[in-house]
């Protein structure tokens, strides 16, 4: 009896070292805290986003955005809280222009400002450099929203451009965030 009381103590010990393997030492308490902690913080970041992308019920229209200044002014642009940004290309002659429209290969002059729709900032304005943009209209140096957009604009026209994410620059780059959609005011300065 003698023998079976010490193999009874000693798996009785094993035993308990196997369940304080399972259950962990004091350093996986450190690592549970930081997966709790990462999972906190994953949770909270999931939350902000749907919270962003909560529908306001409808889509925005050009309408909706406010725009003030005239040609070669920088404008001031205003984008509303009470509307989803729109899912296609939206464009706008603010001002009219003369002459021919742009074609697909014609060289173009262009001022710009940009807002970014998350934030509502400035990411980027030629008005505030003082300096023109030069492009060949549909030759891929730019984002497909302009190289579709500026299609037929004007010289001397004000055009309003509401440029979707897969148009502008998807998961991001370029300063922007993922899956951004991009407000350009934009004036012909040269067709």
């Amino acid at each position: 009896m003698r023998v079976v009381g010490k193999v009874g103590a000693i798996g009785a010990v094993a035993a308990a070292v196997l369940v304080m393997a399972g259950c962990g030492s004091g350093d996986d308490s450190k690592a549970d805290a930081t997966t709790t902690a990462k999972a906190t913080t994953s949770t909270a970041a999931q939350q902000q986003s749907a919270a962003q992308t909560r529908s306001k019920g409808r889509e925005c229209t050009a309408d909706d955005i406010k725009v003030d200044g005239g040609f070669g002014t920088a404008p001031t642009i205003t984008i509303p809280d009470d509307c989803d940004p729109p899912k296609t290309l939206i464009t706008k002659d603010l001002a009219p222009g003369s002459g021919p429209g742009a074609q697909s290969g014609q060289k173009l002059t262009m001022n710009y400002s940009l807002i970014t729709w998350s934030d509502k900032k400035k990411l980027d304005s030629s008005f505030d450099r003082g300096e023109p943009f030069t492009l060949t209209l549909g030759a891929g140096e730019v984002i497909k929203g302009w190289d579709q957009g500026l299609v037929g604009v004007q010289q001397g026209a004000r055009r309003l451009l509401i440029v979707p994410p897969d148009l502008g620059y998807g998961a991001g780059g370029r300063g922007m965030k993922p899956y951004e959609t991009l407000v350009f005011v934009t004036d012909a300065v040269k067709v």
